[in-house]
């Protein structure tokens, strides 16, 4: 395959239906494809399962640490979306191209995959790592294995930038986050008889309850770090399902919840506080009528935030890279704070906004686009000529 432009490039990858739910392994054998063509080999991390994969590549020196441009593969559903447009066919009006995933985050993939050219006819000093991975949107889970496999090597990469869409202003913090499932197993009866029962959707609600007081603690301006909106860790209860009919007394209940926490707080204390409610407060209260009932918690996801210090090498290249010193950071989640936990420090900055994702006719503009490319320029020209 000849050279490609990141707008070509990017109407192929908008082209493969990479939903979570579903492979992206014909995405990720198009870029292997397209690397090969410039000899870049890749190396690829499959799930148990192998129908999903990870794809990592070198292009430079090996024998010391290099730059990760780091993004992933795989986009949210379109189900119940009122699209004008066919999601997985890219269609420009306007200066904007859309299509799901254009701006999360496949408009990063595409001008990394347009510069590769560029970095193999480079003399880089430093190397360029591509890393692509599967499976962020449901919780950051497909890149662990693919950094524990870096982690082991001796030249590590020294520094990642994650393209999430910033509008290509430098980032350099985002909050974590804990998601876990709260399953409550009553005592059902007729309704006419509720005292002699367990209703799970009252012990649930009290733990919601539970809930919302510790965000409102959370929320205090002790707490607070105004580099974030808002400003502080947050809690919520997403989704909640129970009862079977109004006139039975309910036997089971179960809902969902998540955590989003400030760098340097710790998201299971949330956790801790409310299983510590429902041993110490709910459950003896509730087996004092059935002996059998529970209250049991699971894991979903996490991921840890990010806060990368505005005096570091990471954020002085982000800073060169992007022409602004003027960090900041984001809401939403990254794989950022897994790559800093494996040891290498880590900055986001991509085209595209947020604003656009995860929404019906998600678009990135070709300006976008564009200045991205600009930035991957920038970045070859600082490893050639690096001393």
């Amino acid at each position: 395959m000849s050279e490609m432009t990141s707008r070509d490039l990017l109407e192929r990858l908008i082209g493969f239906a990479t939903v979570s739910r579903d492979s992206n392994l014909a995405l990720i054998e198009f870029i292997r494809d397209c690397l090969a063509q410039f000899d870049v080999e890749s190396e690829l991390f499959y799930n148990a399962e192998r129908t999903k994969a990870n794809l990592f590549a070198t292009i430079g020196p090996r024998d010391r640490g290099g730059i990760v441009l780091s993004g992933h593969t795989d986009v949210v559903p379109v189900d119940g979306q009122a699209w004008t447009v066919d999601p997985f066919t890219l269609s420009e009006k306007e200066g904007r191209l859309y299509g799901r995933g254009t701006a999360d985050m496949k408009g990063f993939l595409a001008s990394v995959l347009a510069a590769v050219p560029m970095f193999v006819q480079s003399e880089l000093r430093v190397p360029v790592h591509l890393a692509f991975s599967y499976d962020e949107e449901v919780g950051c889970l497909g890149v662990r294995p693919m950094l524990a496999e870096l982690e082991k090597r001796t030249h590590k990469p020294v520094l990642c930038l994650i393209g999430e869409p910033t509008s290509l202003k430098p980032v350099l913090g985002h909050k974590g986050k804990l998601a876990m499932r709260c399953c409550v197993k009553g005592a059902p009866c007729h309704s006419a008889y509720a005292p002699y029962g367990v209703n799970a959707i009252q012990y649930a609600a009290r733990l919601i309850n539970r809930l919302e007081d510790i965000g409102d603690r959370l929320s205090q301006p002790a707490h607070h770090d105004e580099r974030f909106d808002p400003p502080y860790s947050t809690v919520q209860t997403g989704t909640i399902k129970g009862g079977r009919a109004l006139n039975i007394v309910p036997a089971e209940c179960e809902f969902d919840f998540e955590v989003r926490a400030l760098p340097g707080f710790d998201a299971n204390e949330v956790a801790d506080d409310l299983q510590t409610y429902a041993r110490a407060e709910l459950l003896p209260k509730m087996r004092a009528v059935k002996t059998d009932t529970d209250i049991r918690f699971e894991p979903l996801s996490a991921y840890p935030g990010l806060a990368t210090p505005p005096d570091s090498e990471a954020a002085r290249l982000l800073a060169l890279l992007s022409g602004s010193s003027e960090f900041g950071t984001v809401a939403f989640g990254t794989e950022g704070g897994l790559f800093d936990q494996a040891g290498i420090p880590t900055v986001v900055c991509g085209p595209g906004s947020m604003d656009q994702g995860h929404k019906p006719d998600e678009f990135l503009t070709v300006e976008q686009l564009q200045d991205c490319d600009a930035m991957l320029i920038r970045l070859a020209h600082h490893l050639s000529t690096l001393a």
